[in-house]
């Protein structure tokens, strides 16, 4: 018990993403820990199906002993041992977010022997969580600032309640992390994005998807910097109904933001494409170089990273200063945050440990 590292779960943001961070530094680092108070800030408190699959799911890679893991469980231990690269199923069987279980798997199999395969069934396209069209056309593309990256093939959409997406993910391995200097903005080229509908209804909600979208757009942007595509899904890829956008920019610099906004029968689409366009400009305008949804899931790789990593974001999120209170606690390193309260820009840097690939 005294070499097992004790995680209080309730700080700060309170919920799943203290147990992913904490779980992913654990197989790495090859350091046992236990979290207790799992998910205390939550209206239900303990392991949900979204976080017990990713759990089972990093045991399996790692061969790890666990005990608490079971839904409603407030406390886990986790002794992980050696990454296994190879192929793995998960199938939540609901409509439990794709995109996290890809967030608490992709940074430990990048340090395996060699590729892995990831089958991933659940939600693609679910709330409090990110669109998996936003995990592959914006975080990617910063996640490849570090010199790692994954393929992703998306076979079917899977919306609430029902669920049944299906992807399969391919993790190649990484030597190291290189670090990344994400603080010059530049010059926007293009914005770009994806209004979608899917099962019964109708292309035209996706149509007044992209035009409240190009509406705002237009307010800044020229028409010839702004390509969203409005589209049905194919039957083959969802019968169930859908829909929602998401949108990115990218700058001359090479930074890539996004934004996206879930369909919601309450909401008119006109409402729901100009939300998701307005996000996106507050975050052009104040010249953030990553967008809010994308700093958070940065900070593990900045702080695995060989050397010193510095990002210009918006105003710091929850998620993110849990991100960073869970990165220092389980390595040791120290991030360094200012706040710019009159831009709304915050930077974030840290040197980071520089873990090595032994198997490589």
């Amino acid at each position: 018990m005294n070499n097992i590292l004790v995680i209080d779960g309730s700080v700060l943001e309170g919920g799943g993403q203290i147990l992913r961070n904490a779980l992913s530094l654990s197989c790495i680092l090859r350091k046992p820990i236990k979290v207790n108070k799992i998910r205390a800030g939550r209206p239900k408190p303990g392991l949900a199906a979204q976080h017990l699959f990713g759990l089972n799911l990093l045991q399996e890679i790692t061969n790890a002993r666990v005990t608490g893991n079971a839904i409603g469980s407030t406390s886990i231990e986790f002794h992980p041992g050696e990454i296994k690269s190879g192929k793995y199923l998960a199938d939540a069987k609901t409509a439990a977010s794709i995109s996290l279980l890809m967030q608490v798997t992709l940074p430990v199999l990048m340090f395996g022997n060699q590729s892995s395969e990831l089958e991933l069934r659940g939600g693609t396209n679910a709330a409090m969580a990110p669109q998996v069209d936003f995990i592959s056309e914006i975080f990617r593309p910063n996640l490849e600032k570090f010199g790692a990256t994954f393929d992703f093939e998306l076979l079917r959409r899977g919306y609430f309640p029902k669920g049944g997406g299906h992807c399969i993910v391919t993790v190649p391995p990484v030597k190291q992390l290189n670090p990344i200097e994400i603080i010059d903005f530049g010059n926007v080229q293009n914005v770009f994005g994806w209004s979608y509908v899917a099962g019964p209804l109708p292309l035209q909600m996706a149509e007044e998807m992209k035009k409240g979208a190009i509406n705002s757009l237009k307010r800044v942007y020229r028409s010839d910097q702004i390509n969203i595509e409005a589209y049905k899904e194919t039957e083959q890829m969802s019968r169930n109904p859908g829909s929602g956008i998401i949108l990115g920019a990218a700058t001359s610099s090479g930074c890539v933001l996004g934004s996206s906004a879930l369909g919601d029968r309450k909401i008119q689409p006109l409402q729901v494409g100009g939300t998701a366009a307005e996000e996106l400009m507050t975050s052009l305008q104040n010249k953030e170089c990553t967008d809010q949804h994308v700093q958070d899931q940065l900070i593990i790789y900045m702080a695995l990273a060989n050397g010193t990593s510095s990002i210009q974001t918006g105003r710091l999120t929850t998620h993110t200063l849990t991100a960073i209170h869970i990165a220092e606690l389980m390595t040791g390193i120290k991030f360094e945050t200012s706040e710019d309260p009159y831009a709304g820009t915050s930077i974030v840097k840290c040197k980071g440990i520089g873990v090595i690939n032994r198997f490589l």
